[in-house]
């Protein structure tokens, strides 16, 4: 894996993640974009397993906010990321893309202007006809503006439901276990993100349209959904899915949110299958 920065418009930085680098002459590359809480490094195992399917580069890069990326602004639009994702396309040379949770809603928005030639999303979290609802914000807020940090994950982590079990526990032991697992690599993680991550779901409701303009979508479009991740993803990509003829709608079974990061072989075959046309 090769690691490298490169400047975008505005004149920020981003730090981009390329494995399978050698493998340039062969074709452009896929480029992944991530979800909220993680990082361009929690898709290591998934970039190289497709890499190697596909016999091309896979670039995975950090979003603002994120490794050695330039910070997120805090009135950060979905526009932020679409701009970011067209610099990181113009500079691998690559056409092909795979969005997963929020960077599937990137995905989603960014291929309706982007010259993305084949789109793949797992788990999308695009608002369509209201279906991303966020009520538990202003609980997250009042928490954090109490420097109750502890509360103030837990309600996030409830709230966008993601977690399986550990998401569904009451919001006290949720709380608690939150709590005592600060000190671990991903609860560090989870913390330095959460503000992100909030901006991000506020700016996903603020981007809600009807299914009708995901028409301007590229004809070879790929929809996956986790059996078992939460409904409100299958909600809106049922209605894409409608709405634009030429997309696959596929379920991934025995798999939830973090499909993508735990790279089955059955979710690669597919994006190998996909990407190879």
């Amino acid at each position: 894996m090769t690691r490298e920065i490169i400047l975008t418009a505005d004149g920020g930085h981003l730090e981009v993640l390329t494995t399978g680098g050698e493998l340039t002459a062969a074709g452009s590359g896929v480029v992944v974009v991530p979800a909220s809480m993680v990082t361009a490094a929690d898709y290591t195992r998934f970039a190289q397993k497709l890499s190697q399917a596909l016999g091309r580069p896979v670039h995975t890069f950090n979003r603002r906010g994120r490794g050695d990326s330039s910070p997120q602004s805090e009135d950060y639009t979905l526009e932020a990321d679409i701009r970011d994702l067209d610099a990181v396309m113009r500079h691998t040379s690559s056409t092909d893309v795979f969005g997963h949770s929020f960077g599937g809603a990137v995905a989603l928005h960014a291929a309706r202007t982007l010259p993305v030639e084949r789109l793949a999303v797992y788990d999308p979290a695009v608002s369509v006809n209201h279906s991303v609802k966020a009520d538990w914000t202003p609980d997250y807020e009042r928490a954090t503006a109490a420097g109750d940090y502890d509360r103030g994950l837990a309600v996030l982590i409830k709230g966008v439901e993601t977690g399986g079990a550990f998401a569904r526990m009451p919001l006290s032991m949720l709380t608690l276990a939150t709590k005592l697992t600060a000190g671990t690599p991903m609860g560090k993680q989870m913390r330095e993100l959460m503000t992100c991550g909030v901006r991000e779901i506020k700016a996903v409701i603020a981007a809600d349209m009807p299914a009708e303009p995901f028409l301007e979508l590229p004809l070879e479009t790929l929809i996956v959904v986790g059996e078992k991740s939460p409904a409100y993803f299958g909600v809106a990509c049922g209605q894409i899915h409608d709405v634009l003829s030429g997309s696959s709608y596929t379920i991934l079974p025995g798999f939830g949110h973090d499909g993508p990061n735990k790279a089955p072989d059955k979710l690669i075959a597919e994006l190998s299958a996909f990407f190879s046309g």
